[in-house]
């Protein structure tokens, strides 16, 4: 081993070449007999470094540690360069090393031993004759020379072998060097993020990818919960925002959240969530819809009730999924689950078995804003929703329109998107701030036959505005957080069978109801998400809600890691969550129940008659189920806004009674003065009726007034419940 290594031994400082051309000196922590090389190590920047070196490049930064007996290297090895010996240039087979005359005195010894043992003839140059033995010892050490050289010759065949292994090592460093380099000229290294990146970089490299392809098999559910992930848009790209989401499987999607520890270091919390199907960026609006409406369109010929929703932040492709494509403005209509869903529906109506029904299709396409609904295809004419004497939701005034094919869905949808109500958030300048509701109904003789209602919902980080100085966007923010809590907990007492389905407590479930009961009623929710870091809270609140819809379990052996190398163990690799207990102080609550606030509430309710009602049950019910999201304050400023919705429409009401009123006040008064125009009138008469209608005037309007007054109070009770609310963060899964 020391007639390989010469004078390298282990402490010793050598210098060292860095792949990016530095030479500094390090020291030999370890020898390795079994591949030639050396372990080194040396402090840089406060942290200890390392790597492994070959022989052949240390003897050529360090000739004076080359081993006396060194035998020649291979053949395209280059002679270590010196300061004191000259190399001519032989054939490969051949190589001289002349010694100069002028050589120090302790290297002459070595020197000598080095001539002499790679002197070989040479058809180009002639060999150089060692210098002749001073004393017996160097004779002695020149003799032991030639017998270890003459051993070498013999071990040529295993000279070879190394020689082979060495140039394929060299070759591997190349190729690895070049795919680092390649890979620094894609990645900005002065990205803010660069770190984050690498780590998410890393972690996926150690997953084994099992994609969602139309070759699995289609899942018969009757909820069914699937996630789609959009690619980076421009405005992302251009800002450099990082990819957050990885879908290694069908039905497992990875959000890895940026932290922070005490000590500002970095690091990455690997979320996990397991739904009924996971989309990936790759996926078109085809495939989406072959594995979520596509199985619902059959219910509706089967007498069903089908509903898909689209869910999720703004900007996150709700209405690309639902509506199609966009292109700029302009918006492809025939590539959303919309035009999809009637084009298998016009298709299987042909088919013998439904043909024979003599079905009629018909198509409705309205909007809920603000607890309030419009017609989108009569010019945006405000509905109400009532009950009728057998409890069931009637829609009055709501146009049915006819369709006879494809084509004429198209239409209906461009005239109501049209129409829609948007306004600007902090994620998206076009906003839908309404949910969009298109139902495709089935009708044989005037009667419903099947229903099938595929909703676009308002993006939900609009709901956590409830806290907003502007009060329009805090009863938008309201409206839409109590629609989707009711949503939700309406689904799930379809998946459970629960004997009752809390649906007043929105107008969107109360508008569908019939698709949440009966046991020919099934679901679809596609949660759309952004993939930006940027977006990583409002992915995670998505995500948390989907999933409470339809509990999913999730383990570490749901996730795909790679089984081969570079990946570390699944105890390393496998993602941490973090559980946050919630807890709600007893006494904060009741001191909340008991405030100035509740009790201006419980005058308003006996002022106006509209104290206990389904509504505000089933609203009572909805904040009781979701306690870990709903805070005691924020269930307060609901109710405030409930009450605040009725107050609305009776104010508007009444003061549309009035306006009628004025209208045969006026003829009333009209013929008074008439009658006055007459010689002999009855003066009597006049002055009594004339009081009579006075009377009946201050009556109507004072009451109207107070109401007026009342209504002003309830706003400003808002306003204040709206300033005690503070926010909840939902529970991680």
């Amino acid at each position: 081993m020391a007639g390989i290594f010469g004078k390298i031994f282990v402490g010793i400082y050598v210098e060292i070449k860095r792949s990016d051309g530095r030479i500094h000196q390090a020291m030999v922590t370890s020898l390795h007999e079994d591949n030639d090389s050396v372990t080194v190590e040396w402090i840089e920047n406060g942290d200890t470094k390392g790597k492994e070196i070959d022989l052949e490049s240390v003897f050529a930064l360090n000739p004076d540690v080359v081993p006396d007996e060194e035998i020649p290297q291979s053949p395209e090895a280059p002679l270590p360069p010196s300061n004191v010996t000259k190399t001519s240039k032989l054939p490969k087979t051949k190589r001289i090393t002349a010694i100069p005359k002028s050589e120090n005195a302790p290297r002459e010894n070595r020197a000598a031993a080095v001539g002499t043992t790679r002197a070989r003839p040479s058809q180009h140059s002639q060999p150089v004759e060692p210098p002749p033995p001073a004393i017996p010892a160097q004779s002695a050490a020149l003799n032991q020379t030639l017998a270890q050289q003459q051993n070498a010759r013999r071990k040529s065949n295993c000279v070879k072998e190394v020689e082979k292994l060495q140039e394929k090592r060299e070759k591997r460093r190349l190729q690895q060097q070049e795919l680092r380099e390649k890979r620094a000229q894609e990645v900005d290294v002065q990205l803010p993020n660069y770190e984050i990146m690498c780590m998410i970089r890393d972690f996926r490299a150690s997953l084994d990818y099992r994609p969602l392809t139309t070759n699995d098999l289609i899942e018969e559910h009757r909820i069914c919960v699937c996630v789609r992930a959009r690619p980076l848009n421009k405005k992302e790209l251009s800002v450099k925002d990082l990819d957050v989401i990885t879908i290694p499987s069908k039905d497992v999607v990875m959000v890895h959240e940026p932290k922070q520890k005490v000590d500002l270091t970095r690091y990455l919390e690997n979320q996990t969530f397991r739904f009924d199907y996971a989309f990936d960026e790759n996926s078109t609006n085809e495939m989406v819809y072959r594995f979520t409406a596509q199985p619902l369109v059959e219910t509706i010929f089967e007498r069903g009730m089908a509903t898909c929703f689209a869910y999720g932040q703004t900007g996150s492709g709700k209405t690309h999924t639902m509506g199609g494509d966009f292109s700029g403005k302009n918006q492809d209509c025939s590539k959303g689950i919309y035009a999809l869903s009637a084009r298998d529906v016009f298709l299987m109506i042909k088919k013998p078995s439904y043909k024979k029904l003599d079905l009629q299709i018909f198509a409705t396409f309205f909007e809920i804003y603000s607890g309030k609904v419009f017609d989108l295809l009569n010019r945006k004419a405000k509905l109400r929703v009532l009950e009728d004497g057998k409890q069931q939701v009637q829609v009055v005034g709501l146009q049915e329109r006819e369709v006879k094919c494809t084509e004429d869905v198209l239409k209906l949808i461009e005239v109501g998107n049209s129409c829609r109500t948007s306004g600007q958030t902090s994620a998206n300048a076009h906003s839908s701030r309404s949910h969009a509701v298109f139902q495709i109904i089935l009708r044989r003789r005037g009667k419903m036959h099947g229903k099938f209602s595929l909703i676009d919902l308002a993006g939900n980080e609009r709901g956590a505005d409830t806290s907003s100085a502007d009060r329009q966007t805090r009863l938008e923010g309201a409206e839409i957080n109590k629609s989707l809590l009711a949503l939700k907990e309406c689904i799930r007492a379809l998946g459970r069978n629960k004997p009752h389905t809390p649906f007043r407590a929105s107008k969107l479930t109360q508008v569908l109801r019939d698709s949440f009961i009966g046991e020919n009623s099934r679901t679809c929710m596609i949660a759309t998400i952004s993939p930006g870091m940027a977006s990583c809270e409002n992915t995670l609140n998505t995500l948390r809600y989907a999933n409470r819809v339809k509990e999913f379990g999730i383990s570490p052996s749901d996730i795909p890691f790679s089984q081969s190398g570079g990946g570390g163990s699944r105890s390393e690799l496998s993602p941490t969550f973090e559980v946050k207990e919630l807890t709600v102080d007893p006494t904060a609550a009741m001191d909340i129940r008991q405030g100035g606030h509740i009790d201006q509430l419980e005058v308003l309710e006996a002022q106006w008659g509209v104290g206990s009602s389904p509504q505000r049950d089933d609203l009572k019910l909805l904040c009781e189920q979701n306690e870990e999201e709903v805070s005691p304050q924020l269930f307060t400023f609901h109710e405030a806004v409930s009450q605040l919705v009725e107050m609305e429409e009776q104010v508007l009401e009444d003061h549309r009674a009035v306006f009628q009123e004025s209208i045969r006040w006026l003829e009333d008064e009209k013929v008074l003065l008439e009658m006055t125009e007459e010689v002999d009138y009855d003066v009597e008469s006049f002055a009594t009726q004339l009081e009579q209608i006075l009377d009946q005037k201050i009556d109507i309007l004072t009451e109207l007034r107070d109401k007026v007054k009342s209504f002003r109070s309830a706003l400003q009770e808002e306003e204040q419940a709206s300033q005690q609310i503070t926010p909840k963060r939902p529970r991680a899964l």
